[in-house]
């Protein structure tokens, strides 16, 4: 009889990196002989808190998962069925994501319900355990949450010792994944003609969901760089923006960079990802602050090479000089750090790439979890 594991954590319908990475994940434990599902958001955020235009998914459902959409973040019912449900169910594993504290109430109760069937191991991947924007409630929601589990997963140093603020339960750092499952790249002509951008220009890449602490003002301020104008380099943004925009016009304007600007910040669906990369020189993480990137592991996919800023857990996935170039978050170091790439080139960085990205396996995080589960009383 296979052993049952649930994740519970974004999935489809809900769109973005989270439901990407629990698909992916629960796609690992299948392979190895598991009985896999995904419990996920019913309601994973009020729409007056969701930042961007929507939570849901345009693609079609995974035909090769069992997800069950049930979970409802503000309803305390809804946490005590779902967490009753689970507790009968006896799964071998559950493995809950963790990037938020306003989840803590509604994860925390289900886990609780769990954990009394005496059998279930509650392994927990953290993204975050001290968020990027601060909101009241923040610590005392991440206490409750920590509580019932057996064990954790971090993705950095920083959220490991960040963990170590709440709970002395043991934790194991493990890298990023590969998001190996956006299809394998194409070549960077036919990239640019299926995004309609220009061929023969020097184009670097920002992608994802776009916020403060990811720093793209910072990387505004760098395109304005003499060096970075008289080279010829344009700017391409894709993600969508995750607050207000106009503060991002009015510093467009301010600069007078609209013209080396590619500006695609609709939400970027799964089946697109692919051609950005494919089109890119070179991707650019300009982060404030970090814990863990899922850029960087996208980028080394798609075997681009990356610039990066020296905060959080980024420089220690980013060999500097290898996979890519690491800067201080300032814009004159950031600009230099585009440069160095052109002056080294795509090819001096593919070696390396190459061979740092078999450190990012799946299989490697699913044992990890089978690990801390083993060891867990």
């Amino acid at each position: 009889m296979s052993k049952k594991v649930i994740i519970i954590g974004p999935a489809w319908p809900l769109r973005g990196g989270l439901a990407s990475f629990d698909e992916r994940l629960a796609r690992e434990f299948m392979a190895q002989g598991y009985d896999a599902a995904i419990y996920t958001f019913s309601l994973q955020y009020p729409d007056f808190l969701f930042p961007g235009t929507t939570q849901y998914s345009t693609e079609p459902a995974p035909a090769d998962l069992k997800i069950k959409v049930c979970i409802n973040s503000v309803n305390p019912l809804n946490w005590l069925k779902v967490g009753n449900e689970l507790k009968k169910m006896r799964p071998d594993l559950v493995i809950v994501r963790y990037w938020l504290p306003l989840m803590g109430p509604c994860l925390g109760t289900i886990l609780r319900k769990v954990r009394k069937n005496g059998f279930t191991k509650l392994i927990c991947i953290a993204d975050n355990a001290i968020p990027h924007e601060h909101r009241p409630g923040d610590k005392a929601f991440t206490q409750y949450f920590v509580q019932p589990i057996h064990a954790f997963i971090t993705m950095s140093e920083k959220v490991k010792k960040d963990l170590a603020l709440f709970t002395d339960k043991a934790a194991k750092q493990v890298v990023h994944p590969l998001y190996d499952n956006f299809g394998g790249s194409v070549a960077k002509d036919q990239a640019r003609e299926h995004l309609s951008l220009p061929a023969g220009d020097k184009i670097i890449l920002f992608f994802g969901f776009i916020r403060k602490y990811k720093g793209l003002d910072l990387l505004f301020e760098a395109i304005q760089d003499k060096r970075i104008q008289q080279a010829g380099i344009r700017l391409l943004v894709a993600g969508e923006f995750y607050e207000k925009r106009e503060e991002y016009d009015a510093l467009i304007e301010r600069l007078g960079i609209a013209g080396q600007l590619i500006l695609r910040t609709d939400f970027i669906p799964d089946s697109e990802v692919r051609y950005y990369l494919s089109a890119a020189d070179f991707v650019i993480q300009p982060y404030r602050n970090a814990t863990q990137s899922g850029v960087t592991p996208l980028a080394y996919h798609f075997e681009k090479p990356m610039l990066v800023t020296n905060v959080g857990g980024l420089p220690d996935l980013v060999p500097d000089g290898k996979v890519g170039i690491v800067t201080e978050p300032d814009p004159e170091a950031i600009a230099s750090g585009i440069l160095r790439l052109y002056e080294l080139g795509e090819d001096y960085f593919l070696p390396h790439l190459r061979e740092e990205k078999k450190k990012y396996s799946w299989n490697q995080l699913a044992a990890a979890i089978e690990e801390m589960a083993k060891q867990s009383v």
